[in-house]
């Protein structure tokens, strides 16, 4: 009992479209394909650092970064703000012997 049909059509010289504009043919189960990134234009293969970026992850981390350096301007400034001035006397707490002696 053989099941027909069972593998998708293939396509021995499917199309392959990068966004830089390189064209080439491989095998593949679909007839023409769209890629971001291919041997022309991966930094692996020219040597050039370039930034790929599909999925916004550099503004994110850029916005996280943000919002974490606001964070900690907003504990100095509350810390320092929390700080005794000068002249004043800093409050200590009180221990469990003095509690017990001032009774």
């Amino acid at each position: 009992m053989a099941k027909e049909n069972l593998h998708p059509k293939y396509y021995p010289e499917a199309k392959v479209t990068c966004a830089c504009g390189n064209t080439f043919t491989t095998g593949s189960t679909r007839p023409e394909l769209k890629v971001e990134i291919c041997h022309k234009c991966h930094p692996f293969f020219t040597g050039n650092e370039v930034l790929i970026d599909t999925e916004g992850r550099v503004e994110k981390f850029q916005k996280k970064q943000k919002a974490a350096e606001e964070r900690r301007a907003k504990a100095r400034a509350k810390k320092k703000q929390a700080e005794p001035k000068e002249g004043q006397e800093q409050k200590r707490p009180i221990s469990l012997k003095e509690l017990l002696e001032q009774d």
